[in-house]
């Protein structure tokens, strides 16, 4: 008897052995086969495994113009058969989690990352780190403060984006033409200290003084539809006599085309970035035109130039002189836009 419950004691433990033994199995099992980090949910793109990879951090994706740079950038991606992240902050003032979002990816030992940065010191010290850290980085859109990042001790290999100087003279002038070059005009800038904005209206108000028209105002509306029709409200009650406003993006030239609408008045609004609603709205004859920026073939750019940068494992120099690549815009008008809206 004494045998027989020693026996069944044998048989117990080994069973237990055995159980443990199938969960801790179990366990290294599901760990291989999701070995990969776990993404933020702003991240999108394969899951990250390391140096081999290339990562982008963009403003954010709740736009068309960012949607169709992370789209030109994944289809990039496939065709040169390598693995990008793409990752990009909850909204245009998340200035903390861009950064966040950027030191993740320095600590995941990407070999290149290009950064869209919401304003033009807002990720330097992290460029900074990672350039100690042999990371390429690549600027794409809004250009860093190259003088304050050399400071800090950071480089980039190259910048990539839209003349955003030349957007701003393009849809000028073609307001002028549409006023027949007399009147008081406007200009809904963008953000305050976000370079792409600053440029934009600097090309504008260059065009608009180059041919003699009065600027009445020129105030930012942060990007925002809502904003911008309560700025153009306020433009076009102070000033009866405007014909035409120049907005450095499309979401504030829709909320613009409102304030005109509802005004009664015939005055001329011009967006910037040619998303799809702007396009329709001007191929239905509301938006006067909106001047195009080619976002897919800029992230696709962008990426081309981290591609390069890691082949050639490019010594990034803090201070050195940084290529700039600048992507063609298309004026979009009524004329045009069908051609436009199919793509």
């Amino acid at each position: 008897m004494k045998k027989l419950k020693t026996l069944v004691a044998c048989l117990l433990i080994a069973a237990l052995t055995l159980s443990m033994a199938a969960c801790g199995s179990a366990g290294a099992s599901s760990s291989g086969s999701n070995g990969a980090a776990s993404q933020p949910t702003d991240s999108v793109g394969s899951t990250a495994s390391g140096a081999d990879q290339y990562a982008v951090v963009l403003k954010v994706l709740s736009s068309q113009f960012w949607q169709t740079m992370r789209d030109g950038i994944e289809a990039e991606a496939k065709k040169q058969n390598v693995k990008v992240d793409i990752y990009a902050a909850n909204t245009e003032d998340d200035v903390e989690g861009q950064v966040t979002l950027l030191e993740n990816a320095i600590s995941k030992n990407y070999k290149a990352i290009g950064v869209a940065p919401i304003s033009d010191v807002n990720l330097n010290n992290a460029i900074a780190d990672a350039t100690k850290k042999g990371i390429k980085i690549v600027d794409i859109d809004e250009k860093i403060n190259l003088d304050a990042l050399s400071q800090l001790g950071g480089a980039c290999y190259a910048y990539v984006a839209t003349d955003n100087k030349g957007v701003g003279k393009i849809g000028a002038e073609y307001l002028i033409k549409q006023i027949g070059g007399k009147g008081e005009v406007a200009i809904v800038e963008g953000k305050a200290g976000a370079i792409s904005g600053e440029n934009r209206r600097d090309g504008a108000k260059e065009a608009f003084e180059a041919a003699n028209l009065k600027i009445v105002e020129s105030q930012p509306a942060d990007w925002d539809r809502t904003k911008a029709y309560d700025v153009a409200t306020n433009y076009i009650t102070a000033h009866p006599d405007l014909k035409a406003i120049y907005c450095c993006n499309d979401t504030m030239a829709m909320g613009v085309q409102e304030a005109v609408t509802a005004s009664g008045k015939d005055i001329k609004v011009c967006g910037t970035d040619g998303n799809n609603d702007a396009i329709q709205s001007v191929a239905d004859g509301k938006l006067t035109a909106t001047v195009a920026q080619d976002s897919a073939a800029i992230g696709a750019k962008g990426l081309n130039l981290m591609m390069e940068a890691v082949q050639k494992n490019a010594e990034l120099k803090p201070g050195a002189d940084v290529p700039t690549f600048g992507i063609d815009a298309i004026l979009i008008t009524k004329d045009n836009a069908s051609e436009h809206l199919s793509k």
